[in-house]
């Protein structure tokens, strides 16, 4: 009963972080940049400054949809932030860069994470029938094979949702510094605003990953309270 309360509670918590992290992009994708750059004027930017030339920026379709691809050296903008002169569009075009710069310089918590991306590509794959089936299967016919295999790719994918904090944070920490160095973000004013973009989007992430363990724990709890 307490883990349907923590699930039910983080999915209430989970509609409130998104909520306010669309309605703070909204407020800074208006708030003009002073410098006057696109998101991919500035992204070509710091790529420069961090002489970084062999990774690409381009525009992808859709809202929201910025990401770095280090299997083609990618910064892929959404159209908002492609052409965007604004202060969201500069914080999430270099946040996206930091990704960038953090494969160039090996950091250590992204080349976990790319490690584990295929392992967390099967686990995803299977992990709601396993589950689904395995729940059904250890009530009807007390068998937990298949149950074992489908809280065992939820841990993989889990884990992996931790992993990606630091990789994110991270990102965002480089993405603000570089911000103020080259003198993207010219105000007090405009700095806040990226650092509190960033950080909303920042919870996003906290917020699936404790999601992600709330129901790992849950199926975790059914397969071994059952068993006993």
């Amino acid at each position: 009963m307490t883990i349907w309360f923590l699930l039910i509670g983080i999915g209430i918590i989970s509609m409130i972080v998104q909520s306010r992290f669309k309605n703070k992009f909204k407020k800074y994708s208006e708030m003009p940049l002073t410098s006057g750059l696109s998101g991919a004027e500035v992204a070509q930017k710091m790529l420069n400054d961090s002489n970084i030339y062999d990774v690409r920026i381009i525009s992808v379709e859709g809202q929201l949809t910025d990401h770095y691809n280090p299997a083609d050296r990618t910064v892929n903008l959404s159209p908002e932030v492609y052409h965007g002169r604004s202060v969201a569009a500069a914080a999430v075009a270099s946040h996206e860069c930091g990704h960038a710069i953090q494969h160039a310089t090996a950091y250590s918590w992204l080349q976990f994470r790319s490690a584990m991306v295929p392992l967390v590509n099967v686990s995803s794959k299977v992990v709601s029938f396993t589950l689904m089936i395995g729940v059904m299967l250890a009530i009807w016919s007390n068998n937990y094979l298949l149950l074992q295999i489908g809280v065992a790719a939820l841990a993989v994918t889990t884990v992996f949702s931790f992993i990606t904090l630091p990789v994110e944070f991270d990102a965002s920490k480089r993405a603000l510094v570089w911000l103020d160095s080259a003198n993207i973000t010219h105000s007090r004013y405009e700095h806040d605003g990226a650092k509190d973009a960033l950080k909303w989007a920042a919870m996003t992430y906290v917020i699936a990953a404790l999601s992600a363990l709330v129901t790992l724990l849950y199926y975790a709890s059914i397969l071994f309270g059952r068993k006993d």
